[in-house]
């Protein structure tokens, strides 16, 4: 049975109830184009899929929906199941200026699939599906809207392959978005981000158009447009077919777990063996009080899990490899059990929606730093969260490594003055500004896998630099009528403004 996308957390009202949190100026559909958007392809303008179809996994999100808010819905739902009709749905709204969201599992935590300006919502779940299967050559030709569990349950059995693609939200997120927000999955130190694993791309232009991006090994024939569309949110054009470069499934598996005295030394420990060629699939370092909440302890170690898959001989070069950084750096040797206790839980959400329940403020902010300033930037960031009124943890762990650096994953859980929806949105813009200018002031980028959407918009211009007028140039060329996920990455839209 098909996965279909999971509503983050319930509204306190009834869905014909539910109000808009954000709110623009839109055109009205009229029933002439309501009729002739029907006749080409399912269209549906129900409140419940207007509503649901409005917002993601977004924690502030969460919070309006816990006081009947929804972000900003749509005026009706298309739901294609062919390339064609995406082609003939984004050509008639661009015909009329119509704004066209796309979306799959609405499993983003920054609102990169709200439809800001209203319009319509492609929903891709239905372009769902493995097409064919290249079993020598390790590629994929899979469908946007297909799930990752489905994905893997079909090439694992019928073909021995893995993508290797696992992120936290695997269960409940499509292939699709993985690559609008340019994601990684928990393995990526040893498979790499979605980046790495994409061959090629068919993506369906603002006018209408279909392209191909190509799909043969390490070509040249100029810049590489596949990479284009990777990370772009459906801001540059709408993805309706992926080639994905898959691999063996591993037949032998090993695991280790250190406890270190110090951040620092896990971290040189990680660096050590990643720059010699040292690339488990799971490197993942918790800092004192992470470590303590998820392994145990007095509060006074770090933790490092470490988990390699593959061939036996590399596997076990790379745990030894790792092994004795983490001896030169005065490790203890720890239970491989706290791997196993990692793999049982870690897609574990449930906590996010009992805290926010209770009127908490909790997120996280993962960013990607050189090796040089790992430490520096795990210290300021934490450090300018807890100085905002209110915070109450702000922790961190490294959960992807990479030659030159790694991403550093932050969470932080603030209590606001009161309960209400005022004060939490103040109390979480505040601590956001706090973690991201401090991560960009001291050197890190601005996301390495959440992505931007509405969350992040506010900082792109400050992370890009004059890099920002690129992309709006490639923006205002690709789609000039600005129809495609309008009002995202902090570029200016035609259609007004919005605030939140």
């Amino acid at each position: 049975m098909t996965i279909k996308p999971s509503a983050p957390i319930e509204f306190s009202s009834p869905i014909a109830e539910v109000a808009d949190r954000i709110s623009t100026s839109a055109p009205q559909l009229s029933a002439d184009f309501l009729n002739a958007l029907g006749g080409l392809c399912p269209v549906s303008t129900s409140v419940e899929d207007r509503v649901e179809h409005s917002r993601d996994w977004w924690p502030l999100a969460m919070h309006w929906s816990l006081n009947g808010q929804t972000a900003r819905r749509a005026d009706a739902v298309c739901r294609p199941t062919s390339t064609k009709q995406v082609s003939e749905v984004v050509a008639l709204c661009e015909k009329n200026s119509v704004p066209v969201t796309v979306s799959g599992g609405r499993s983003g935590v920054c609102g990169a699939a709200v439809p800001l300006f209203a319009g319509i919502v492609i929903d891709t779940t239905d372009l769902h599906g493995v097409v064919s299967v290249d079993q020598l050559s390790g590629l994929i030709e899979v469908l946007p809207g297909t799930f990752g569990p489905d994905l893997e349950n079909e090439i694992n059995t019928k073909y021995k392959l893995t993508v290797g693609h696992f992120p936290q939200s695997f269960d409940i997120s499509t292939v699709g978005g993985w690559i609008g927000s340019r994601g990684a999955g928990q393995f990526s130190t040893r498979y790499g981000k979605i980046d790495d694993m994409v061959a090629g791309l068919e993506v369906v232009l603002a006018d209408g158009s279909i392209i191909l991006t190509g799909t043969e090994p390490a070509g040249a024939a100029g810049p590489n447009l596949t990479s284009l569309f990777i990370g772009s949110e459906g801001t540059l054009g709408i993805i309706t077919k992926v080639w994905l470069r898959a691999h063996p499934l591993p037949k032998y598996t090993k695991k280790a777990a250190f406890r270190f005295k110090t951040f620092a030394a896990a971290v040189e420990t990680m660096r050590t063996a990643i720059r010699h060629g040292a690339t488990p699939a799971v490197l993942r370092l918790y800092d004192e009080r992470e470590s303590k909440r998820s392994h145990g302890g007095d509060g006074s170690d770090c933790t490092l899990l470490v988990l390699d898959e593959g061939i036996e001989i590399l596997v076990d070069a790379t745990l030894k490899i790792v092994g004795q950084a983490a001896l030169d750096n005065r490790a203890e040797i720890a239970d491989t059990q706290l791997v196993d206790n990692w793999l049982s839980h870690r897609n574990d959400t449930s906590g996010l929606q009992i805290l926010s329940k209770k009127g908490f403020v909790i997120d996280t902010i993962e960013v990607a730093v050189a090796w040089s300033r790992v430490n520096q930037v795990a210290e300021a960031v934490k450090h300018s969260i807890m100085q905002v009124a209110g915070a109450r943890s702000a922790t961190c762990h490294i959960s992807h490594s990479y030659i030159d650096g790694a991403c550093i994953y932050f969470t932080f859980v603030a209590e606001p003055k009161d309960k209400s929806l005022t004060a939490i949105e103040l109390a979480y813009s505040q601590v956001w500004d706090a973690a991201q200018n401090s991560a960009l002031q001291s050197g890190a980028n601005l996301t390495h896998h959440h992505g931007v959407g509405i969350n992040r918009a506010k900082y792109m211009k400050q992370a890009l630099g004059k890099a920002h007028n690129v992309l709006t140039a490639i923006k205002n060329t690709l789609d000039p009528q600005d129809i495609l996920n309008p009002g995202k990455f902090d570029i200016t839209s035609k259609r007004g403004e919005y605030k939140i």
